[in-house]
């Protein structure tokens, strides 16, 4: 089965109100999440860009890999589960619960090896081993 994948169209939607400052640092860590998530569904949920591995209990939340936003001045990489990932680098940050976030604020901090290391631990994650 392939993956769900958004139309050129839908993303177009999305970006609109992203600062377009940053609308090609969203296009281009996109690209690099399709790339390593290859198995993940893309879709818009919570306002954002969102991929998740089809068939886990939960959906979007608990088969949750990560999510693309963006702020003001920044694009969020962010991690539902991002508090049970490995994280050398200390790039994730938040306090909540169980929520991180990277802050990718160029095109240069999405080739840090660092963040395709994030997104294929949470590929990996499954939390009902909590590994």
């Amino acid at each position: 089965m392939q993956p769900r994948r958004l139309s050129a169209e839908q993303i177009a939607a999305l970006l609109r109100d992203c600062p377009d400052e940053l609308c090609d640092v969203v296009l281009e860590l996109r690209h690099l999440v399709c790339r390593v998530a290859a198995a993940s569904t893309e879709a818009v949920k919570f306002g954002c860009l969102c991929y998740f591995k089809p068939g886990q209990p939960y959906g979007a939340i608990g088969g949750n890999v990560c999510m693309i936003g963006w702020r003001e001045d920044a694009v969020r990489l962010a991690f539902i589960h991002g508090a049970y990932l490995p994280d050398p680098e200390g790039l994730l940050k938040g306090a909540g619960k169980a929520k991180r976030h990277v802050e990718i604020r160029s095109r240069a901090d999405i080739r840090r090896p660092a963040v395709t290391q994030l997104i294929q631990a949470a590929m990996s994650y499954s939390p009902e081993s909590g590994a």
